[in-house]
């Protein structure tokens, strides 16, 4: 079951604003989304986003019949929307429902194709970087991405082999990582390295910078931009998207980011790494 984190945060930063136009650039399951509209019933345009078809036809079942609805990359926000826009939210999560799907291949929990895309209707695949990537970029997108000491030793690895057989299978490149990073404790060996292929293969990074840009461009005076991480490259490129803001024209209202509570934590652990960080145009 998946649960939207950092709800009752969330409600809590846009409480006491008028809320005419709201986009939720991640939709996701519209936790979120109907948790807003809770509190906001004067919203008269809500706009969603989200990469993932699946979830915009399960949005058209949990969402006002008059929402506009976009199948789209969150970067491509101005392409669909023109502002003033009074609150913007990202959560740059993977929902549990794509980590639950075993044919999306975002995790090695469950033996499934090696895929890991957002979108169905793109190319590339992590089974593509995998097999076909050179053996010198695959550990600069381990090491960057996953933050992985050991990135040149699992790229070596895994270029060994592929020599052998073609790696398709989530449970066989974690097989594959396993042989040379042992398992210890209750983290996976192959934990970063999954993160780091799904971020390739979803140009993650390049698209949450482009999107935060384009949503500073929409906000209406009095606007607010909220934006959630769960990646330290993720959390530090807001960070200092934000400062970089001249301070006449913004205010930021997280000095330090927004983390969940002990009881959240409990609760839904997936909540652990969340950070929220917010800003507002004066």
């Amino acid at each position: 079951m998946h649960i939207s984190v950092l709800q009752e945060p969330i409600r809590a930063l846009f409480r006491n604003k008028k809320l005419n136009c709201f986009i939720d650039a991640t939709l996701g399951a519209c936790g979120h989304t109907l948790a807003i509209l809770q509190e906001h019933p004067e919203i008269t345009s809500l706009i969603g986003f989200d990469r993932d078809e699946s979830c915009i036809e399960r949005a058209k079942t949990l969402l006002p019949a008059s929402s506009t609805l976009i199948h789209s990359n969150y970067s491509h926000l101005k392409e669909y929307t023109k502002g003033p826009i009074d609150g913007i939210l990202f959560d740059f999560g993977v929902s549990s429902m794509q980590l639950d799907q075993k044919e999306r291949g975002f995790s090695f929990m469950h033996d499934g194709p090696l895929d890991m895309r957002m979108d169905m209707s793109q190319t590339l695949t992590a089974e593509d970087v995998v097999n076909s990537y050179p053996e010198e970029d695959i550990a600069n997108i381990i090491y960057q991405y996953g933050e992985e000491h050991a990135s040149r030793r699992i790229a070596k690895a895994i270029v060994q082999q592929r020599r052998k057989e073609r790696i398709t299978s989530t449970l066989s490149l974690a097989r594959v990582i396993e042989t040379i990073m042992p398992r210890r404790g209750k983290t996976h060996p192959a934990t970063k390295t999954f993160q780091a292929l799904r971020m390739e293969v979803n140009q993650e990074l390049e698209s949450i910078e482009s999107a935060i840009d384009q949503a500073l461009e929409l906000l209406a005076p009095g606007g607010i931009l909220a934006v959630i991480s769960f990646h330290s490259l993720e959390d530090r490129l807001i960070k200092q998207k934000f400062k970089s803001l001249p301070k006449e024209s913004w205010q930021i209202l997280t000095k330090k980011p927004i983390v969940a509570s002990l009881e959240e934590c409990r609760q839904n652990p997936r909540s652990r790494s969340a950070k929220l960080r917010a800003v507002e145009r004066l």
